[in-house]
């Protein structure tokens, strides 16, 4: 799903490609100068990004000018960002549930064109303000000093919840799919509740210490990733099509079939429920923002970055969708799978035999372990940077460097892990737990990234006016569709999967989401109107406040 730059910048994030190599002196120099610019001290270990994209890019956009890109960060950030096959396969049996392939396509389809709006919107404030604080500074930069505090403390806890629960989503995804995995030798195991929590620590544990213990793995785990999604997806288009041992459907079915009746919703409210999946994949794109102050042109490098994200992961979408929606088996047999994780079998069917079945799954299992690897690392450079900006509770202990490790953020680490094990525990309690998780992360990370396109719209757009990435006569519509939109995804991805509602079966997002609104609303009161300062801001830029 995502990688993290281990930036001292601006509240780093989750971004595409962590680090392969130090940075020369005369880079590093200036790098760390613009850093203490910025306010902060150079404390986490910086280095160059990776150049492997430059030959994978060639593979889905032959024609655009590497140069332009300087290092090539398009692919990489569409493939490691969005991690396409394991965004749209884990959570596919909500789809399934909301009407079946007609959802499955049309759905990625519809997400995909009303993504790209707020894909612009973001890559215009990317370009004017290009920090790897993303867009809690944006906000703190484009409010009125006398709210500003206020609106960047709401958008860093947005994050910061986001970013917490996306890191569970794809643990609890991973270990979901590793369950389907062993099911495809031993159907007769039925998981228990406890089962899969405990799998679900397993695979949260393993990404944690990878991450503390070997950081200077990830750049491999970067490179693996990337040919891992490209030759998987390419795999998958052949064999699926050519084996497909459950039969193969007409294209009036791969493309069309609609049967709302698993879900108990009118069709029209069935299909949206189906989106969650694809929401989920372009969850996380605004986080390209942390990659700011890691490339030589920021301002020209992220936004197009950001314009041609949604384009790439939907092409590679197609190519792990239409194989499988030609050759879908029976969707009843599919959601009766216990565990409800039903990849396993329907990887099995297709390829008529276990072995065939398990290279299959396979495939998605290990894009999960490098997403969980990968996004645990994110959380934690997240918390530690928050709260650096003391905006955490006990944030002088969550805020410490660990020189001995190699300058990683062990304390923040070891929050992250509490707080994504605390968040399992919902899952003893209700079976959909695992969209629970992904709505919140949805909801926050898309609220997060909405407002500092809100208050800039606010504003006439006059922040933007002169931003190097302008979207000119057209920014007041792709602004707005981009805010629109995202409203009614956060009430969307609020509504249960199914009805009529039970205990197990109630979508706990809006629970855990005003759970942590609470937690921050209830912490600004005792302690962030004293503490928290904001993100630095250059006082040779600092501008006047807006009106908003």
């Amino acid at each position: 799903m995502s990688k993290v730059l281990p930036s001292s910048g601006a509240s780093p994030k989750v971004v595409s490609s962590v680090i392969i190599s130090d940075v020369d002196d005369t880079s590093s120099d200036i790098v760390v100068q613009g850093l203490k610019k910025l306010g902060y001290q150079q404390e986490l270990t910086r280095a160059v990004i990776q150049h492997v994209s430059t030959v994978l890019l060639g593979l889905i956009v032959p024609l655009l000018d590497e140069g332009i890109f300087g290092y090539s960060l398009v692919f990489d950030s569409s493939a490691a960002i969005t991690a396409v096959p394991f965004g749209l396969g884990a959570p596919i049996a909500t789809s399934l549930v909301g009407g079946g392939p007609a959802v499955i396509l049309w759905g990625w389809v519809l997400i995909s064109v009303t993504t790209q709006p707020l894909a612009f919107s973001l890559a215009e404030v990317c370009s004017k303000y290009p920090t790897s604080a993303g867009a809690y500074y944006w906000c703190f930069r484009l409010t009125s000093p006398k709210y500003r505090l206020l609106a960047s403390w709401i958008n860093g806890w947005l994050t910061m919840v986001g970013v917490w629960t996306i890191c569970v989503s794809v643990a609890f995804g991973t270990a979901q799919i590793l369950i389907a995995g062993v099911g495809i030798f031993q159907p007769e195991w039925v998981v228990t509740p406890a089962q899969t929590y405990a799998i679900f620590v397993g695979v949260t544990l393993f990404a944690t210490l990878i991450g503390v213990f070997f950081s200077k793995l990830l750049p491999t785990i970067d490179i693996i990733c990337a040919w891992w999604t490209v030759l998987g997806v390419i795999v998958m288009l052949v064999c699926l099509p050519v084996k497909a041992a459950s039969g193969r459907h007409s294209a009036a079915f791969a493309l069309g079939h609609f049967d709302p009746s698993f879900s108990g919703w009118a069709p029209g409210w069935s299909f949206f429920i189906g989106l969650l999946p694809p929401a989920f994949t372009y969850s996380a794109i605004g986080m390209v923002a942390s990659m700011a102050e890691e490339v030589h042109n920021p301002s020209v490098q992220l936004p197009l970055t950001l314009s041609w994200i949604v384009p790439i992961s939907f092409i590679i979408g197609l190519i792990f969708l239409l194989p499988i929606l030609f050759t879908l088996p029976d969707v009843e047999t599919l959601l009766a799978v216990p565990g409800g994780q039903p990849l396993g079998v329907l990887f099995q069917l297709v390829m008529g035999s276990k072995g065939g079945g398990f290279g299959m799954w396979l495939i998605i299992f290990g894009i999960g372990v490098f997403c969980a690897i990968s996004i645990s690392c994110a959380a934690s450079r997240a918390t530690w940077s928050f709260a650096r900006d003391k905006a955490i509770p006990l944030h002088q202990v969550w805020s410490k460097v660990n020189k001995p490790l190699g300058d990683v953020p062990l304390n923040a680490y070891m929050l992250s892990l509490t707080i994504q094990l605390l968040l399992g525990l919902i899952y003893l309690g209700s079976s959909a737990a695992f969209n629970a998780f992904i709505g919140v992360a949805v909801i926050c990370l898309g609220a997060s990234n909405t407002m500092p396109i809100a208050i800039s719209l606010v504003n006439g757009r006059q922040d933007v006016a002169d931003a190097p990435f302008s979207l000119g006569r057209w920014g007041y519509a792709v602004n707005i569709f981009a805010i629109v939109w995202m409203a009614f995804e956060i009430v969307l991805f609020s509504m249960p999967a199914v009805i009529p509602v039970t205990r197990v079966s109630m979508n706990y997002a809006s629970v855990v989401f005003v759970g942590f609104a609470a937690i921050s609303a209830i912490w600004y009161v005792v302690s962030g109107r004293y503490t928290y300062q904001g993100p630095p801001v250059p006082q040779e830029t600092e501008e006047k406040g807006s009106d908003v």
